[in-house]
């Protein structure tokens, strides 16, 4: 089943990396097709003419587009090493950790993006995800979903790998305290020293170089 499948996108998108991690947790070979998301491509018009944007799966030739339902259509289409728990309780509450990664989350990109009061405005929400998620998200287990990696996991892992760069690039101080977020900070490690995800992370560095020249050319465009 996992022939013909393909990913369109551009890094290091931390959507496009969901999928990545989600697709070699389940061992499945894929080629990677590079977008320009300046100057986008026919195939990713033709394949999501909505929205316009990476990622966007092809199984055969059936797009898939939005990370996180790439995900779960990944998890569901090939069972080994599954992503969502068996237990529909347990499902559920995966669900509404991914859903909340999705709708907060969002707060990391307008970070990156912000100065001034916005800026400000931003790094206080960011502040209550991080502590919703500190205080309610975790408990004591080694992932969201217990001692593997999961969905919420990959949900998670690309906003908060993502907001340890960003942060820095910013420069308005860190936000994601070690002593203010134990298990969080916790959790983060166990999820970057997993084999799989160790093996298919962007490179801190060069993160660091290419959101901060991407910031300032933003920021000198809008000025």
């Amino acid at each position: 089943m996992a022939e013909g499948v393909k990913l369109l996108g551009a890094l290091p998108s931390p959507f496009v990396y969901r999928v990545i991690w989600a697709l070699k947790l389940k061992a499945i070979p894929y080629e990677f097709i590079e977008e320009d998301v300046t100057n986008k491509s026919p195939l990713l018009l033709k394949y999501n003419p909505v929205h316009k944007q990476i990622p966007v799966l092809l199984h055969g030739d059936k797009p898939v587009c939005e990370s996180m339902i790439i995900v779960e259509y990944i998890d569901e289409t090939w069972p080994q090493n599954p992503l969502l728990p068996n237990d529909p309780y347990e499902r559920a509450l995966a669900r509404f950790w991914v859903k909340f990664a999705e709708d907060k989350g969002t707060s990391v990109r307008r970070m990156f993006l912000a100065t001034g009061e916005e800026l400000e405005k931003t790094r206080k929400e960011i502040l209550e995800m991080l502590q919703n998620v500190e205080e309610h998200g975790l408990g004591k287990k080694k992932f969201f979903g217990g001692d593997s990696v999961g969905i919420a996991d990959i949900a998670f892992g690309s906003v908060v790998y993502w907001l340890e760069v960003i942060e820095e690039v910013v420069g308005e101080g860190v936000i994601f305290e070690a002593q203010k977020f134990p298990r969080l900070h916790a959790w983060i490690k166990n999820f970057k020293q997993a084999p799989i995800i160790k093996e298919n992370l962007p490179e801190r560095d060069w993160m660091m170089t290419f959101f901060k020249g991407r910031r300032e050319a933003i920021l000198a465009a809008s000025a």
